[in-house]
């Protein structure tokens, strides 16, 4: 196995990226989105937690 250079690696995923559009984009944003929300929810949900202590 080849060891690539970080900087070959970084003008590589570059262009990459300029070649696939906004559809990456959108991606990021909908997965950070929907983690977020299932974050969100489940700190507050946490509060509602009862202890039978």
């Amino acid at each position: 196995m080849d060891h690539t250079p970080a900087a070959a690696w970084l003008a590589a995923a570059t262009s990459a990226a300029q070649h696939q559009g906004s559809g990456y984009l959108l991606r990021v944003v909908l997965v950070v989105m929907i983690l977020g929300c299932a974050f969100t929810g489940w700190f507050l949900l946490r509060g509602y937690k009862r202890k039978d202590d």
